[in-house]
């Protein structure tokens, strides 16, 4: 794992570090209808309606398992709401099976709801690079398949530029040595939120093996370097 501190862009300070590179079996996670069932259950914390979340600005991003995606971003201040789900493919109304098992050229992806008083596109896109290795092509940690790519999705040319740059900076600083990043930066079209169990999914089962042995670290490893970033109760 690196650590290398680059000074970038509205002289803001990014500590960067690569994501666990440990190699398994491309094998979906397992959920049995009990799990189902208890996610549907467990949502303790009060969500904000659709007609509040309308208020909000929206950004996109894929770097792996959306359940890992999702509880980072979460713990972001300024960030009102992650959603699980995909974007980056053709397929209509595509299923977890479906992305999951490489059916589709979709991506796991998360749909970003933040309030842009208190975090900057920009911020986001350093959260984004801060939280995963975008040099790893069509995989993620164990996780492998182009259903796992890296991707920024951007709204507007201005949010293709700051990504853009963004990227290249990391590029000239060798913030990942020579190794090349892999990240797609595509124009966002579409985003389908995933089923409902998928939702909150680290919060709601911490005793899950992928969540414990994978997201989990993830997470405390972005902790660890983006501490100015995180809201005061960031479980």
């Amino acid at each position: 794992m690196k650590l290398v501190q680059l000074t970038l862009l509205l002289g803001a300070t990014l500590l960067a570090t690569s994501c666990q590179s440990k190699a398994k079996k491309n094998i979906l996670p397992e959920l049995s209808d009990t799990t189902k069932a208890t996610v549907d259950e467990s949502q303790k914390t009060e969500k904000l309606t659709p007609q509040q979340l309308d208020k909000y600005e929206t950004a996109y991003f894929a770097s792996g398992c959306f359940w890992c995606v999702e509880a980072i971003f979460e713990s972001v201040k300024g960030v009102k709401e992650v959603i699980s789900g995909y974007a980056g493919g053709t397929q209509k109304n595509p299923t977890y099976e479906q992305v999951g098992y490489g059916k589709t050229d979709h991506a796991e992806a998360v749909e970003v709801y933040y309030d842009p008083k208190e975090i900057s596109f920009t911020q986001l896109v350093q959260v984004f690079f801060g939280s995963h290795d975008p040099t790893q092509l069509n995989r993620q940690g164990p996780d492998r398949g182009r259903q796992y790519r890296s991707i920024a999705f951007y709204k507007t040319e201005e949010q293709k530029k700051i990504i853009e740059n963004y990227m290249k900076a990391l590029t000239d600083q060798k913030v990942y040595d020579n190794d090349p990043i892999t990240t797609e930066v595509t124009k966002h079209t579409i985003f389908y939120k995933a089923e409902d169990y998928h939702q909150d999914y680290e919060k709601n089962n911490p005793n899950n093996s992928y969540i414990r042995n994978v997201s989990v670290p993830r997470l405390n490893r972005f902790k660890e370097n983006f501490g100015d970033y995180l809201k005061v109760d960031a479980h």
